[in-house]
């Protein structure tokens, strides 16, 4: 019954997986630029061993709020997922992975997962990728 509503092809499973995606990362993004956190994103940063803190601080909050953006639109989907799965693989690898799977990095895991289904997938159905340009990028 639900393959009349939804179709056979799944393109419908993207919009769930955008919309949780899109909405996580614009939220943490926020935080960073808008909501008083830049500071101590830098500061983690720095504690953290990634260089130019500030700099970088400024990158990944740009880059979780316009590519969450981007993702809970559909627009170059693939691209800002892209960028979006960087994040969490330097998150991983610089500060969650000593800490473990439970405990440690499996959110991170699951955030990556999600970006890398979504650089396999792209939009799909709406998504102002396929609705509006007609162009999965």
């Amino acid at each position: 019954m639900l393959h009349r509503v939804f179709g056979k092809s799944g393109d419908w499973g993207t919009l769930p997986l955008r919309v949780a995606l899109g909405t996580i990362f614009m939220a943490h993004g926020y935080q960073k630029l808008f909501g008083g956190q830049f500071e101590a994103t830098a500061g983690f940063f720095g504690k953290v061993g990634i260089p130019a803190p500030e700099f970088f601080a400024a990158v990944v909050g740009i880059t979780e709020f316009f590519g969450g953006l981007l993702v809970l639109i559909g627009l170059l989907t693939r691209y800002a997922s892209s960028f979006l799965a960087v994040v969490m693989i330097v998150a991983i690898i610089k500060v969650k992975a000593a800490k473990g799977l439970v405990g440690g990095f499996e959110l991170d895991m699951a955030l990556l997962g999600m970006c890398v289904a979504l650089i396999i997938l792209g939009g799909r159905n709406f998504s102002l990728e396929k609705n509006v340009l007609k162009r999965q990028f």
